[in-house]
């Protein structure tokens, strides 16, 4: 376990992640989770709380900010609730009109430049626009190389918007109940949605619950930031607690007596294991220092 006095590694010129913004640091700390069980295997689950403090210099709005806010607000119904296609579209399409500016990112920030892609650390970090019970609003900002790990997102529907750099998704969504399964009580089979390269700004990708590449692994290409609107977010004690997962490519499926070889544009299935929380998941906090949402009185 770490100490509590370590120093916390930052990339060179990550203070210029947001505009208006620089960054002080603060001790982190590294707590331990509770030890979950999951088909009879213990699990050790650890939790990164690493936090970077960051000073606010100026204040700014963004119309389309405020607009997502304003509309999560209606597509949100809480725990247990699928945002309806009408909905869906809805908050899709002020997404796919959002730029980097609208977060208070733009793409000539050192973070991005390519020329420092290889330095520093490949540590994600990402900050915390909002946070509710019924969703929340996030930026993820990953280094040249740097890799979140594959991982799921229970009970949940995510939209995600990679707003600047080039990133390499793969997705799965479980193949449940499926003929052919596996025996072992460790490992489920999923059916591999996208293995492909997005470049930012692109597209709004949708996940729900049990489609869409509810399981996925991000890995950066070049310098990338992308935001998440996730309802409900992750919580520990609701049981949205994040796994992660290695999977194992499977070339075939058993169809009565015969094997089928599976060959569709690169698509397939493989077998998923749960495993303990890998190193490359741990990530670092700053503070959202871009433009502001007006929060109505509760």
């Amino acid at each position: 376990m770490p100490s509590t006095n370590h120093q916390i590694s930052i990339p060179q010129k990550e203070s210029d992640i947001f505009l208006f913004s620089m960054m002080t640091l603060e001790a982190p700390g590294f707590v331990e989770g509770k030890i979950r069980k999951f088909d009879d295997k213990v699990i050790k689950k650890k939790r990164s709380r690493k936090r970077i403090r960051m000073e606010r210099h100026l204040q700014v709005t963004s119309v389309t900010l405020q607009r997502l806010y304003d509309a999560c607000l209606q597509v949100f119904k809480g725990i247990g609730t699928v945002p309806s296609p009408v909905h869906v579209k809805k908050l899709s399409d002020i997404l796919d009109c959002m730029m980097p500016e609208d977060v208070g990112l733009r793409e000539d920030l050192d973070f991005f430049k390519t020329k420092n892609s290889v330095q520093g650390s490949t540590r994600v970090t990402y900050a915390t626009i909002h946070r509710c019970q019924k969703f929340s609003l996030c930026i993820f900002f990953l280094p040249a190389t740097a890799v979140i790990p594959l991982h799921n997102h229970p009970e949940m529907t995510v939209f995600s918007k990679l707003l600047l750099g080039t990133m390499a998704i793969k997705a799965y969504d479980w193949v449940d109940p499926f003929k052919g399964n596996s025996t072992s009580e460790t490992r489920r089979l999923a059916k591999l949605k996208a293995n492909t390269t997005f470049t930012g700004p692109c597209d709004t990708s949708v996940l729900y619950p049990t489609s869409g590449g509810n399981i996925h692994e991000c890995r950066a290409i070049t310098p990338c930031a992308f935001l998440d609107v996730m309802g409900p977010p992750y919580s520990h004690d609701d049981g949205r607690d994040c796994s992660y997962y290695k999977d194992t490519p499977c070339p075939v499926l058993s169809d009565g007596e015969e094997f089928t070889e599976v060959k569709n544009e690169g698509r397939g299935y493989g077998w998923l294991e749960e495993i303990e929380i890998p190193q490359e998941s741990e990530m670092d906090v700053i503070e959202y220092m871009g433009p502001k949402i007006n929060i109505p009185d509760s």
